[in-house]
């Protein structure tokens, strides 16, 4: 890399640390802004789930929009728009203030979030993509493993607000840099698709509500119409994304087999791992009587190995292509899933650290290789819509992630301890243990499987070619 390539690289890396530090503190810090703001568990569940859904339902829209008006620009736009939304999230009087504070933060996230890649794509050739995704990659794995230990030290020693107002240095320095050292591309006609944004909102909100109402009410008639109702939009959405000129999933552009399928494969990878995280959290919780930050300190092995190995792993993807590293990191994640399904209420911790540092390996050989796979293969011109694309599936994969652990946690064991578990305010005992496990270990097999089709779908991509774009 150039000077100036290094410059730009450690802009989105910042970019993406500060993303990376407020997921996981925000987590951490969960029961404390309940207790703190005198919220109920299902309105303080919003404050992670709003952020969620505007991100999933607005990226690919806002790499449009960088299409038309400057990636370099939407992104210190972004930049700006989660600072001063941390900065709300911080003076926040009222649980219902810091939700809304929330969704200004995930439009700035997603601002940043569907223009970084396709300033990759602006700034490298294609035989330098996936290093410059490896360093993003190390920018995630770092900001989370920072947000982990600055979450346990703030939210013990000072007090909740401020895991949003440790944003505002970074956001303030890194908007100034970005300002001096990124340039626009030129730009491209590309028309929004607002209809399909609503409909896209409208599935994912109420299959989201669903499964929120489900932990809380069982089965009953509110969350059996509003996962119905889900579907139908569902269906909707992919009716008008086919007729519409220019569609939130661009399938003209997934014609082309290495795109599709590397499409495809995050998406899987996203849902199928990320519930892995929160159930192993849960259980280091509940089963096993730790603290949310010391379950998270066992955890840390894994980022730290991804971390290290991400720009390792995107120089090789670089030399060889994504399909071979991708699927194998496909299979290491599957490995670490099945370490994870020995644990039981006395397995050794030295085991949780194994099976963390395993999953940190699949994590840095998947991202990095897939990422760079898409962007090689993104038609020139449309390197944001591409971005938003692949953030938009891996997005919503998270999403999904994250109200399957809700569900499950719900269904293993009695409502009302579940949610005391998944806020780690309680510990689970006796027969309660085993159960809460047995389901554990059902969401863990359906994690296999789902990380399974995604790795079937990162091979079938077949070799792409490096150094071109169709």
């Amino acid at each position: 890399m150039d000077t100036k390539q290094k410059i730009i690289i450690s802009i989105l890396m910042l970019g993406t640390l500060m993303g990376s530090i407020d997921s996981t503190i925000v987590i951490l810090a969960f029961p404390t802004i309940s207790d703190s703001l005198h919220a109920d568990f299902i309105a303080t569940l919003w404050v992670i789930l709003i952020y969620l859904l505007v991100v999933a339902i607005c990226t690919t829209q806002l790499g449009r929009i960088g299409d038309l008006y400057g990636r370099s620009r939407m992104f210190n736009a972004g930049f700006g728009i989660f600072t001063m939304g941390s900065l709300f999230c911080g003076l926040s009087p009222g649980i219902s203030w810091l939700i809304f504070s929330r969704g200004i933060q995930a439009i700035g996230g997603a601002l940043m979030q569907a223009n970084s890649g396709a300033i990759v794509a602006d700034t490298f050739p294609p035989n330098a993509r996936g290093t410059a995704f490896g360093y993003i990659s190390l920018g995630w794995t770092s900001g989370a493993v920072l947000g982990i230990v600055l979450g346990g030290v703030i939210t013990t020693y000072v007090s909740w607000e401020y895991i949003f107002f440790i944003n505002l240095p970074i956001g303030i320095a890194a908007t100034v840099l970005g300002f001096l050292y990124l340039t626009d591309n030129p730009r491209v006609h590309a028309k929004l698709d607002l209809t399909g944004m609503v409909l896209l909102g409208a599935a994912l909100t109420f299959i989201s509500f669903s499964g929120v109402d489900f932990a809380t009410e069982g089965t009953a008639l509110a969350n059996i119409v509003a996962l119905c109702l889900g579907l139908v939009f569902i269906v909707l959405f992919v009716l008008f994304e086919r007729r519409t000129a220019r569609p939130i999933i661009d399938f003209s552009a997934l014609r082309n087999r290495v795109l599709r399928y590397s499409m495809m494969a995050a998406f899987f990878l996203s849902l199928g791992y990320l519930s892995v995280v929160f159930l192993i959290t849960m259980y280091l919780q509940g089963i096993r009587a730790l603290s949310p930050l010391d379950a998270a300190l066992l955890l840390t092995p894994g980022y730290v190995v991804g971390s290290l190995l991400s720009p390792y792993m995107g120089r090789l993807s670089d030399r060889y292509g994504a399909r071979v590293l991708a699927t194998l990191g496909t299979a290491v994640l599957i490995l670490a899933t099945l370490v994870y399904l020995t644990f039981r209420v006395d397995t050794p911790f030295w085991v949780v650290l194994v099976a963390s540092g395993i999953s940190g390996l699949g994590t840095a050989m998947f991202f990095p290789s897939n990422n760079s796979a898409v962007m090689a293969n993104a038609p020139q011109g449309s390197y944001g819509g591409i971005s938003g694309i692949l953030r938009t599936m891996q997005n919503i994969g998270i999403l999904g992630s994250f109200v399957i652990a809700i569900t499950v946690s719900a269904a293993s064991i009695p409502r009302d301890v579940a949610f005391q578990v998944f806020i780690g305010t309680t510990n689970l005992v006796g027969g309660v243990s085993d159960a809460f496990i047995r389901g554990i270990d059902a969401a863990l097999w359906a994690s296999v499987i789902i990380i399974g089709i995604a790795g079937v779908l990162s091979w079938m991509r077949g070799h792409e070619i490096r150094g071109s774009a169709p």
